[in-house]
C-alpha cells in the first residue's frame, strides 16, 4: 500500500526534506504545507541581500519543480491541529490531510517585547521576505532606524541599513553584543567595525517604554534618554513553534524533543530544523536547539532518510556564520565548558580562537576576518572537533602550522 508523507512547514528544512524524499526514491503521496504564499526559500539573505538590493527570495527550488516531482505543495495554509489517533492534520482551510509519516518543520518565530505597541507600521520583526521588504521601504538617506537586540539579526540589519545610508542606533540590554555563543574578542571586533561605519551601539541599555507618534517611534530608556526613529526593529531571539506538537501531546524540551534520528515521542512523527531540540553526541548528548541555515538543510535531508527507514543519527558539528560589511564571522562547535582559549592570528584583520576542554579536547573554534579569510581553518577546526582531537595548543597558536597536519596526525 502506498504511503503518504506530510511535511508541515515549507521553509528551507521542509523544502529540502520533500525534494530529498523524491531523490531517494520515495514513490508515495507527498504533501508539503506552508503558511506563506511563497515556495520554500532561504532565510539568511533576508537581513542582507533582500535589504540592500531588494533581492527576490532565494528559492530552494522553483515552484514547478515540486509539481514535476508530484509534490503537493499547499501554500498560504497552516496546520491548526494534529490528531495522532486518526493520523491526520487539520488545516486552516478546513481540509484534513491523513499521513503515515509526518515531519514537523514548523520553524520559529521572532520573540516580541511586551512593551511594544500592539499593532504598528513603525515596529517590525524579521522572519519572512515580506518582513524584509517592509523594513527596506523605511530605509535610506535621511532615515533613522533603531534596533533592539545585538545578536546576528540585529547586527546584520544594522550593516545593511548603513549600506543604504540609514542612521542606526542599536540597543542591547547586556554588557556586550553577541553575548550568545560568540567570544568577547570577536564581539569587540564586530562592534568596532560597526562603530567605524557610524552605528551607535548602546549596551547595558534598559528600555522603560516605547511610544509611537504619527511620524516616529520613541524608545525611552531607564536612564531617561530617548532614541527617536522612523522605524524600530526588534531582534531579540526567537521562539520555536511547538504549539501543534504540545497540543498533540508530543514531548517538548526547548523545542519539540527528538532523538538522534529526529524522531519525536511518536514513532510516526519526526521534527527537524529550528523547531526541535536534539541530543548531540560530540557534547555528551547534551540537548540543544540550533537556529542555523546549515542545520535546517542537514535536518531536512536526515529526516527524509529516516522517514524511509535509514536510521541515521545526527553527527554534524554545529556551524554558524554571519556576514557584516566585508567581515565574515564563523563559529564551529559549542564553546560551553571550555577552560582554555588559544588565539591564532592569520593577518592584521583575521584571527581564530580555539576553545579547549580541561582534557585538551577541541570543543569549538571562532574566527573573523575579511571575506573568506577564516573559512578554510574553521572548516578544518570543525573536522578536528568532529574527530574528538586533542591538538597541541602551541601548534594551534602558530599560523605556520597547518591545521591539516594536526588533523592527519
Amino acid at each position: 500500500m502506498s504511503q503518504h508523507i506530510v511535511i508541515i512547514g515549507a521553509g528551507e528544512c521542509g523544502g529540502r526534506a520533500a525534494l530529498s524524499l523524491r531523490e531517494r526514491g520515495f514513490a508515495g503521496s507527498l504533501t508539503l504545507i506552508g503558511s506563506e504564499a511563497l515556495a520554500p526559500y532561504e532565510r539568511p539573505p533576508l537581513s542582507k541581500e533582500a535589504i540592500v538590493l531588494a533581492a527576490e527570495p532565494k528559492f530552494v527550488a522553483e515552484a514547478d519543480r515540486y509539481a514535476s516531482l508530484a509534490i503537493d505543495l499547499r501554500l498560504g495554509v497552516s496546520a491548526t491541529g494534529l490528531d495522532r489517533g486518526r493520523m491526520r492534520v487539520a488545516l486552516s482551510d478546513g481540509v484534513f490531510v491523513s499521513y503515515d509519516k509526518l515531519l514537523l518543520a514548523t520553524g520559529a518565530r521572532p520573540r516580541e517585547l511586551p512593551t511594544l505597541p500592539s499593532s504598528s507600521e513603525r515596529v517590525r520583526t524579521l522572519r519572512s521576505h515580506a518582513n524584509a521588504m517592509a523594513i527596506r521601504s523605511c530605509l535610506g538617506p535621511g532615515r533613522k532606524m533603531a534596533i533592539i537586540g545585538g545578536g546576528f539579526i540585529g547586527l546584520e540589519l544594522a550593516a545593511s541599513a548603513r549600506n543604504l545610508g540609514t542612521s542606526v542606533t542599536l540597543i542591547e540590554g547586556l554588557p556586550r553584543i553577541l553575548s550568545r555563543g560568540v567570544p568577547a574578542e570577536i564581539a569587540e571586533a564586530v562592534a568596532a567595525r560597526h562603530q567605524a561605519e557610524g552605528v551607535d551601539i548602546l549596551c547595558n541599555a534598559r528600555i522603560a517604554r516605547i511610544e509611537e507618534a504619527p511620524d516616529a517611534v520613541h524608545v525611552v530608556l531607564e536612564d531617561g534618554s530617548a532614541i527617536d526613529a522612523d522605524l524600530l526593529v526588534v531582534g531579540i531571539g526567537s521562539i520555536p513553534n511547538t504549539e501543534l506538537a504540545t497540543e498533540a501531546g508530543l514531548a517538548t524540551d526547548n523545542g519539540i524533543a527528538v532523538d538522534t534520528h529526529l524522531q519525536t515521542s511518536d514513532p510516526d512523527i519526526y521534527a527537524a530544523g529550528d523547531c526541535c531540540s536534539f541530543p548531540i553526541g560530540h557534547y555528551s548528548n547534551r540537548r540543544i536547539r540550533l537556529e542555523s541555515w546549515r542545520s535546517a538543510q542537514e535536518h531536512g535531508l536526515l529526516a527524509a532518510a529516516n522517514m524511509m527507514g535509514a536510521a541515521e543519527a545526527v553527527t554534524s558539528v554545529p556551524w554558524f556564520w554571519s556576514d557584516q560589511y566585508d567581515l565574515t564571522l564563523q563559529v564551529a562547535g559549542l564553546a560551553e565548558g571550555a577552560v582554555t582559549t588559544v588565539r591564532r592570528d592569520l593577518s592584521a584583520e583575521a584571527f581564530i580562537l580555539f576553545h579547549l576542554a580541561a582534557d585538551g579536547r577541541l570543543l569549538a573554534a571562532s574566527g573573523i576576518g575579511p571575506g573568506n579569510a577564516v573559512a578554510r581553518d574553521i572548516r578544518l577546526a570543525e573536522m578536528l572537533i568532529g574527530a574528538s582531537r586533542h591538538p597541541d595548543p602551541t601548534a594551534l597558536a602558530a599560523p605556520e602550522v597547518k591545521l591539516k597536519q594536526l588533523l592527519a596526525a
